[in-house]
């Protein structure tokens, strides 16, 4: 599918909506605020990720990969068209992006058995690795190798796959994973891209949003009122595993972003068939992103 009829180069990225259940019986999701130095989405609320990097396809990861016999990256992600290298790539720079924003390791000894991140030596030693990765003295592959430890791709499961509408400047390819948060680890923002961070309900989120407490754009924004529909953990990813997932680019018609599911939307590409009972168009009303159904 061609990407975009715009000049602009599209970058691949990734990025993980942690989820963990709450005492008060609900379930949260973990969200940080960009820093407002950032020259994209500058003080939004987003779930962690990133850019994928040419170090994530590297074929040489996959001896630190532990996967069942299914796994198929391509086939996860809904586009067999990509190569198995590319396809994985996406799996592990959201494995890397939510471990250098978050301190989250999608990893660990045997499949399911995560590392423990729950000690002051542990923290502090891989707190030192996260500043190293992200000012770029050591890579992934190194890590794991020191540590004798595994990734961890299939405790991703995609969820949705967003493009940067055509009037940005800055624009991305983004694959949406839902993960759990791993056992004995907690999660904190690394203080240079992101900044405070929250775990919250998505109706609490979404109530932020509409009283100007946070900013949730567009993708976060649809994303957070979808997840608030589900009952429990179990029950959103039972429904993930199955969901349809296809490219979204929003076209912008005066203040209001159409999606591909909208009756009006005309990017030939990227159209779907229309769906009456979802909310097809992101508007921005007194400085506050809400959806709306077509009318």
């Amino acid at each position: 599918m061609n990407s975009t009829t715009s000049k602009t180069v599209l970058k691949n990225a990734a990025t993980v909506i942690l989820i963990r259940p709450s005492k008060a019986g609900h379930w949260e999701i973990f969200l940080a605020r960009r820093h407002q130095n950032q020259n994209f989405m500058a003080g939004a609320y987003v779930f962690p990720g990133g850019q994928l990097e040419e170090a994530d396809s590297d074929p040489h990861l996959e001896q630190h990969i532990k996967t069942s016999d299914v796994f198929h990256p391509g086939r996860l992600l809904r586009d067999e068209s990509l190569p198995r290298e590319k396809a994985l790539g996406f799996f592990i720079a959201a494995i890397r992006e939510t471990f250098e924003e978050t301190g989250i390791l999608l990893g660990g000894k045997t499949i399911g058995n995560y590392i423990l991140l729950n000690n002051k030596e542990t923290i502090q030693k891989f707190n030192q690795y996260r500043i190293q990765l992200n000012a770029f003295q050591i890579t992934l592959a190194e890590i794991v190798r020191k540590e004798e430890i595994s990734f961890f791709p299939e405790a991703l499961i995609p969820y949705s796959h967003w493009i940067t509408p055509e009037f940005v400047k800055k624009r991305f390819s983004t694959r949406f994973f839902l993960a759990k948060l791993p056992p004995g680890q907690t999660p904190v923002a690394d203080a240079m891209e992101l900044a405070e961070s929250l775990w919250i309900t998505p109706q609490n989120a979404l109530e932020m949003n509409r009283q100007k407490e946070i900013i949730l754009m567009p993708p976060t924004l649809k994303t957070t009122e979808e997840l608030s529909a589900f009952r429990d953990i179990d029950e959103l990813f039972s429904a993930a595993k199955t969901k349809t997932i296809y490219p979204i680019l929003p076209q912008l018609a005066g203040n209001i972003l159409k999606l591909p599911h909208d009756p009006e939307y005309s990017i030939k590409d990227y159209k779907r068939p229309p769906k009456p009972d979802e909310p097809s168009r992101i508007l921005s009303e007194n400085g506050v992103w809400k959806t709306a159904f077509y009318k």
